[in-house]
């Protein structure tokens, strides 16, 4: 309900989150945000599980998107339904402790900002990561904003800019002020989204006509790992952070070789013709040939 503070009116905050089987994350998710929220958005990929009866329990207004790769572009859709003045975006395995959320409901109050970068605390296999480019100190998102003075697109991992002319708050990183990221539970699924996120960003660059070369290819791969693991102290995660710098490391040869693929063949139905063409012609030539048979 919207009330009178004083001559202004208390702004409208609408929760967005976007959702494909997330049954057993999105329970945590509403609870930190169904207390103080106006609204909640969901927008769901068609789940096959509980996930939007779940979000209807919460009282969430729920919306139905395409399954899309791109999964950014579900993620304008859900903002462009939210009727709040403000909007928090939240993915359906991240949770607001309280008193960031009273925070941002004071700075939303006052009008001190129009963009708000919140820390990250990410946790990866079973523990929280202080380091490798995910700690909370280097990983940051603006993540709460006035619907007006954002900028979306659908690139992958660069949906959210400040529209040009906005307040942009970033707020200091403190234990309690960081919203929380319950991430991969397995390798098998880190893998799994590598291997769909991979495919998306070469897309997209096949698609902007990037050009891919060899020396290229290896120095991203080498500079990604020495940096996440060395210049981000990756090291100070133990295992964890070893191998998250490798599967990065991994995810920039990964994209680089199905942008090289897409380029010099292009794509796997083309290969698939080729295929088929060629198997055509070792058909061709075995016609009027009979087995030999024994004698």
């Amino acid at each position: 309900m919207v009330v009178p503070q004083g001559n202004r009116m208390k702004p409208r905050i609408s929760v967005v989150i976007n959702t494909l089987n997330e049954e057993g994350n999105l329970p945590y998710a509403l609870r930190s945000v169904h207390t103080w929220a106006d609204e909640i958005i969901v927008v769901d990929m068609h789940s096959e599980d509980r996930t939007v009866e779940i979000a209807r329990e919460y009282g969430a207004r729920v919306y139905f998107h395409d399954r899309i790769a791109a999964f950014d572009g579900a993620r304008a859709f859900a903002v462009s339904q939210a009727t709040g003045e403000w909007v928090f975006l939240l993915d359906a395995d991240e949770m607001i402790p309280q008193p960031l959320s009273l925070k941002l409901m004071q700075i939303a109050s006052d009008d001190t900002a129009d963009v708000v970068i919140v820390s990250r605390l990410n946790y990866l296999l079973g523990g929280p990561l202080g380091n490798t480019g995910w700690g909370p100190y280097q990983d940051r998102h603006p993540r709460f904003f006035k619907k007006d003075k954002i900028d979306l697109n659908p690139r992958i991992h660069s949906f959210i800019h400040p529209a040009l002319g906005a307040r942009v708050l970033t707020l200091p990183y403190q234990a309690k002020m960081l919203f929380h990221h319950f991430n991969y539970v397995d390798c098998a699924q880190f893998l799994e989204k590598l291997n769909r996120y991979t495919s998306v960003e070469a897309q997209q660059a096949f698609e902007r006509r990037e050009n891919v070369s060899y020396a290229k290819a290896i120095f991203s791969t080498v500079a990604e790992f020495v940096t996440r693991y060395f210049r981000n102290r990756g090291y100070r995660d133990g295992w964890r952070g070893l191998y998250l710098s490798g599967f990065m490391a991994m995810y920039r040869w990964a994209t680089y070789a199905k942008l090289q693929e897409l380029r010099a063949t292009g794509g796997k139905n083309e290969i698939i013709e080729k295929y088929h063409r060629a198997a055509e012609e070792l058909t061709a030539s075995y016609e009027g040939e009979h087995p030999h048979e024994g004698g």
